[in-house]
C-alpha cells in the first residue's frame, strides 16, 4: 500500500525535470538572440544617460554620472507623468481583469455559436494599437465625432480636459486588450476541474462561493501571468496618448516622456536615463507580482500531473 503511494510521486518528478530541461533546449535559441538583440541598446542606453549630451551639440558631449537621473526624480513632470501612467495601468487592468473574465466564463459554457462568439470577441484584439487610437480619436472628436451626436453633447472637447481625455484613453485600452485577457483567462478556467465544481454543488455551496473557493483558486496561475502582462504593457502605454492628445492636458506617460526628451528635444542623455528608469520600473513590478502572488508555475503543473498520475494508479 504504501508503494503504491510514492511511485507515482517519483514517475511525476521525472516528467517534470525532462519537460523542464526540453523547455530549457526549447527556449535557448530564441532567449541568445533576444539577448542579442537587446543587451546592446540596453547597454548603451545606460552608458549614455551618464552623459549630457544631445545630438545637437555632440561636441559638447559631457560625462555628468547619476546627475541626470538626479533632475529627473526631482522634477515635477517625471512625478505627474508617472501619476498620469499609474492611473491608466490600475483603472484599465482592473476593469480588464472584470470584463476579460466575464468573457472567459461565456466562451466557456457557451455551446452554440461558439466559434463566431470567440471571433467576435477577439476582433478588437487584432487591430493595430495606432489603428484603433485613430479610430477612438475620430469617435470622440469635437467636429466630426459621432459619440457628441448620439449625446447631444455638441460643444463638448472630450480631449480638451485631463480627466476626459484619460477617460476615452482608457476606455480605448479597455476595448483594445480585453480579448488579450479574456484569452489567458480562458486558459486557466479549462484547468479547474469539473469534479470540484459539482463537489462544491453538491455540498451546497452557492455560485459566489464556487467562484471564490473553487474557480479562483485553481486559475491562479492564469490570472498571475494575465495580470503580469497586462500591466507591463499598459505601464509601458505610448500610442494612444501619442494619437489623441499628444500628451497636452497633462495626459502624457512616462514613455511618451521618454520619446519627447529622445527625439523631439534630441536629448539623448536625459531621454536615455528616462528610458532606464522605465526599464527599472518594469523590472520592479514583474518582481512585486511574482512574489505577491507566490506562485510557482512548474510546482502547480507537478502537482497537476501528479494528480492525473495518482487518479490513473
Amino acid at each position: 500500500m504504501s508503494t503504491a503511494t510514492k511511485e507515482p510521486e517519483v514517475v511525476v518528478s521525472e516528467r517534470v525535470k525532462g519537460e523542464r530541461r526540453l523547455g530549457l533546449w526549447l527556449t535557448a535559441p530564441s532567449f541568445l538572440m533576444m539577448i542579442l538583440v537587446t543587451a546592446y541598446p540596453l547597454g548603451y542606453a545606460v552608458v549614455l544617460s551618464l552623459y549630457n549630451y544631445r545630438l545637437t551639440d555632440p561636441g559638447g558631449r559631457e560625462f555628468v554620472g547619476l546627475n541626470n537621473y538626479w533632475v529627473i526624480l526631482r522634477d515635477a513632470v517625471w512625478w505627474n507623468d508617472f501619476m498620469t501612467t499609474l492611473i491608466i495601468t490600475v483603472v484599465t487592468v482592473a476593469i480588464e481583469l472584470v470584463v476579460g473574465f466575464i468573457f472567459a466564463y461565456v466562451m466557456l459554457r457557451i455551446i452554440r455559436g461558439r466559434g463566431p462568439l470567440r471571433t467576435a470577441i477577439l476582433i478588437p484584439y487584432g487591430i493595430v494599437t495606432v489603428v484603433s487610437a485613430f479610430i477612438w480619436r475620430y469617435a470622440f472628436a469635437l467636429d466630426s465625432g459621432f459619440v457628441n451626436q448620439w449625446f447631444g453633447l455638441t460643444d463638448f472637447n472630450w480631449f480638451g480636459d485631463r480627466w476626459s481625455a484619460l477617460f476615452v484613453i482608457c476606455l480605448s485600452e479597455i476595448w483594445k486588450t480585453t480579448p488579450f485577457i479574456s484569452l489567458l483567462l480562458l486558459a486557466g478556467l479549462v484547468q479547474v476541474p469539473e469534479d470540484m465544481q459539482e463537489a462544491a454543488k453538491v455540498d451546497g455551496a452557492t455560485a459566489w462561493q464556487r467562484l471564490v473557493k473553487v474557480t479562483l483558486p485553481n486559475m491562479k496561475a492564469a490570472i498571475m501571468v494575465a495580470l503580469l502582462f497586462r500591466t507591463l504593457d499598459a505601464w509601458r502605454i505610448f500610442d494612444n496618448p501619442f494619437v489623441m492628445t499628444r500628451g497636452a492636458n497633462n495626459t502624457e506617460t512616462i514613455s511618451f516622456l521618454a520619446y519627447r526628451q529622445n527625439v523631439t528635444l534630441v536629448n539623448l542623455g536625459m531621454g536615455s536615463a528616462i528610458s532606464v528608469l522605465l526599464f527599472l520600473s518594469v523590472v520592479a513590478i514583474a518582481w512585486v507580482f511574482v512574489k505577491g502572488f507566490k506562485t510557482d508555475l512548474s510546482r502547480s503543473e507537478e502537482r497537476r500531473v501528479g494528480k492525473e498520475c495518482r487518479s490513473r494508479w
